[in-house]
């Protein structure tokens, strides 16, 4: 079975979570620098990585209502399925993430400034865990 990769968009920095083959377990993968090449780079990603669905996180507002993020997310979303047609592009509703990222990694022992370089991973690794779970709970 193909992985499946999840990203966490943000303004600075794109995290990146990857699948085990079984799509089971998410695992953070790396950052990439956001702006002109980071779809290429993440594009060079799915075809190294034999990827065949992407989950990018819709940070929508906690009353569901979408903001300027969760714009941008859509349109990232829109432009990644225009580079790669043949590969899924899902939207999913990750309220939330980066604080359980934030907790998580302080819950490891980490404090903010040896976070900073892993928190936009372990978002998409909750984003993409996320989808998993519900691929799985949809399947029983």
């Amino acid at each position: 079975m193909n992985r499946a990769l999840g990203i966490d968009p943000g303004d600075a920095r794109i995290g990146l979570a990857l699948s085990d083959e079984l799509r089971m377990l998410a695992h953070p993968l790396q950052n990439v620098t956001a702006g002109k090449a980071a779809l290429a780079q993440i594009v060079e990603i799915i075809n190294a990585k034999s990827v065949d669905t992407v989950i990018v996180g819709l940070p929508k507002n906690m009353n569901g209502t979408k903001g300027p993020a969760a714009l941008k997310a859509e349109a990232f979303a829109e432009d990644l399925r225009k580079r790669v047609p043949k590969i899924k592009v899902v939207l999913w509703d990750e309220r939330m993430t980066t604080v359980a990222a934030q907790r998580a990694l302080h819950d490891a022992g980490r404090n903010a400034k040896q976070s900073r370089a892993v928190i936009d991973q372990v978002a998409a690794q909750l984003i993409l865990q996320g989808w998993l779970d519900a691929q799985s709970f949809l399947a029983s």
